[in-house]
């Protein structure tokens, strides 16, 4: 059972604590932790999981009992227990819509049918390093306060980095407040526009693209060389941006340096705020596996962590296929997750590179 004075002591601490880590590391290991009893010289933290509690003793025990001890007045050893999410945690559930309201829906763009954004891709799973920080930030102001700040915003970087992440999170945030949101690829608004015309029936395709709160177009890059898929996109933004509409854009490059975008283009997309995203450091990468690992229920221990850190350094999507793989050869050969079988999954796809 929870005591109120732990609880107390436990969110000094925490404050505290936010001065003294990194940001993702305080996101990924203290953010869901808990204060639960102090007694007999002993101050018990509840966690997440087992993982959570080995990594919080072996890697940031002193700095925690130092900073509960200098709180309590009194030296403490400090102890941790597993508790239930949603239990005496921090977080909690997101309330429920109001009565007789449905919010607006954000949908994605489809040949075949209209499809929900993906609920997973929220701000809550992005983690946040030195890399991403700009882009993450700002999309989240946009998400907030769309057409009001960074309008365009303009985020760029090498596949896997988390720009696609970023328009979902901000079109599940901005849903939420009833406002028509919408997705699309770069490809996906060139084929709607080249059935548009073949059709006969660009005046329902404006109405689609000009009739929303929020645009969301991802991989623009993929505009150069297309005239007249440039002019109608150059239109689209010019009324949206005029009725005080948002617009996100994301690219693989900056938008001087996309070959075959027309300038005037260009200008527009400069207008707002230009937010890189660039590969993850080494504590950004160690934050997002153990982040996926606890999102998964996989039970890795630090080591295994590690390597998978080391030997995923270009993006995100490599440090999640990694981790797949690691999972994967484990349930095959019905083993626990170490570091020698860890080693092997990955030594297969890339062995390690020889000292110089």
């Amino acid at each position: 059972m929870q005591d109120v004075a732990a609880h107390r002591v436990w969110d000094t601490a925490l404050g505290q604590l936010q001065l003294q880590v990194t940001r993702p590391n305080y996101d990924t290991w203290l953010k869901d932790t808990v204060g639960l009893n102090t007694d007999n010289g002993s101050f018990v933290i509840g966690t997440p999981s087992d993982f959570v509690s080995e990594w919080l003793s072996t890697k940031m025990g002193p700095v925690i009992a130092k900073t509960v001890s200098g709180i309590l007045g009194r030296s403490v050893d400090l102890r941790y227990e597993v508790v239930p999410q949603g239990g005496n945690g921090h977080q909690a559930d997101e309330p429920p819509p109001l009565a007789g309201h449905s919010p607006a829906p954000a949908v994605i763009s489809s040949p075949s049918a209209r499809k929900r954004i993906n609920g997973k891709l929220t701000f809550d799973r992005f983690v946040i390093g030195e890399s991403n920080r700009l882009a993450a930030a700002a999309s989240l102001a946009v998400s907030e306060q769309p057409g009001e700040v960074y309008n365009p915003l303009f985020i760029y970087g090498g596949p896997g980095l988390g720009k696609t992440h970023l328009l979902h999170a901000i079109a599940s945030r901005a849903s939420r407040e009833d406002r028509r949101v919408l997705y699309v690829t770069c490809e996906q608004f060139t084929n709607d526009f080249v059935n548009a015309i073949s059709q006969g029936r660009q005046d329902e395709f404006r109405r689609k693209y000009r009739s929303t709160d929020i645009l969301l177009v991802d991989d623009i890059q993929f505009l150069a060389g297309k005239e007249r898929t440039q002019e109608e996109f150059f239109h689209t933004f010019n009324d949206l941006h005029a009725d005080g509409c948002q617009v996100v854009l994301t690219s693989d490059r900056s938008p001087k340096t996309i070959p075959g975008l027309q300038a005037r283009l260009c200008s527009r997309f400069q207008w707002g705020l230009l937010a890189d995203v660039q590969p993850p450091d080494e504590e950004t990468r160690l934050a997002i596996v153990q982040a996926k690992a606890l999102e998964q229920r996989i039970k890795i221990g630090p080591e295994v962590a590690q390597l998978i850190a080391d030997r995923a350094q270009d993006n995100v999507r490599e440090l999640e296929g990694f981790l797949n793989r690691v999972t994967a050869y484990a349930n095959l050969t019905r083993s626990p997750i170490t570091i020698e079988g860890a080693t092997l999954a990955i030594d297969a796809l890339t062995p390690p590179t020889p000292p110089p």
